[in-house]
């Protein structure tokens, strides 16, 4: 069994994935085999404070021990989920973990800057230690379902939405849009080459070309009814679909595990790079009223 420790309770997936690795309150059918909970960091959150307290208590109530420094879980963790929603933490929470040889994955946004994601994969590949971060909707039946489609084909282009919600310390698609963009890249793969994006208060339309002449967009909603969707066009039909929430995180901590056990990433870094370059690139386009931008992955 994997023990597994928890950095930063500001997100609710401190206490939903810990619900499915140590099989608590929740539905046998929501369990997730091979790793448990054992201890945790509350740290300090800029983003969003007041949820800490209650987790705290929460993970206390699962008997999961709780530390005062992210580094006092080494030594008492095989593996280690970095949960904060600030992503202008993540290098700094991933260095002495990486460094110890502890497989990281690190939840959305991966990072903020450009410049640390590329850092963080870098020590990543110097230490050896597996690494990865996604967004639980790339794991979704639905979406993995229409990869597998017969019916569809090869995809050619495919349009994804999600909600959008905005925050200071994550700018642009990095806060909650990214839901949306890890699906637009799950459907088309890595390969965006530029992109343009419309922005109001209400929502942004990113459109990205990928180097084989097929077009992705993702629209990001901030204003009325939000959902999680798709719809792509492939060589031998057209597909749309809602997704549904209920098992994402499942799949997630499924996929988490067994990168824990095997030291496999389920998703290529490059690719994990290319989606905060592709949402970097976003906020260059709509700071320059929609010029295209040139996706940046030089290392």
């Amino acid at each position: 069994m994997i023990k597994v420790g928890i950095v930063d309770f500001d997100t609710s997936h401190v206490v939903q994935f810990t619900k499915r690795f140590n099989h608590l309150d929740i539905e046998q059918d929501q369990w997730v085999e091979g790793a448990t909970v054992v201890a945790g960091c509350p740290g300090v959150s800029a983003h969003s404070p007041e949820r800490v307290p209650e987790y705290t208590e929460q993970l206390k109530a699962y008997g999961v021990e709780i530390v005062d420094k992210p580094e006092d879980l080494i030594g008492k963790i095989d593996a280690v989920c970095i949960e904060s929603n600030d992503g202008t933490v993540h290098l700094e929470r991933a260095i002495p973990f990486i460094k110890a040889g502890i497989p990281c994955y690190i939840d959305k946004p991966f990072e903020v800057s450009l410049d640390n994601a590329k850092q963080i994969m870098r020590l990543a590949q110097e230490h050896k230690v597996p690494t990865f971060s996604a967004s639980s909707l790339r794991f979704c039946p639905e979406v993995q379902d229409v990869l597998a489609d017969d019916s569809v084909g090869k995809i050619l282009s495919a349009n994804a939405y999600s909600p959008a919600s905005e925050h200071e310390i994550n700018p642009g698609l990095f806060n909650y849009g990214i839901h949306g963009v890890e699906i637009l890249y799950t459907l088309m793969g890595s390969g965006c080459t530029k992109l343009s994006c419309a922005y109001t208060p209400g929502g942004e339309v990113a459109t990205g070309f990928w180097g084989d002449d097929r077009i992705g967009v993702m629209r990001g909603t901030r204003a009325g009814a939000h959902s999680y969707g798709f719809t792509v066009w492939g060589e031998k039909g057209v597909k749309q679909s809602g997704i549904s929430t209920q098992y994402i995180y499942r799949e997630l901590c499924r996929e988490i595990v067994q990168m824990f056990q095997t030291g496999k990433t389920p998703i290529d870094p490059m690719v994990t790079l290319e989606i905060v370059a592709f949402i970097d690139a976003a906020i260059k386009s709509r700071e320059q009223n929609g010029a295209w931008v040139d996706i940046d992955l030089s290392l």
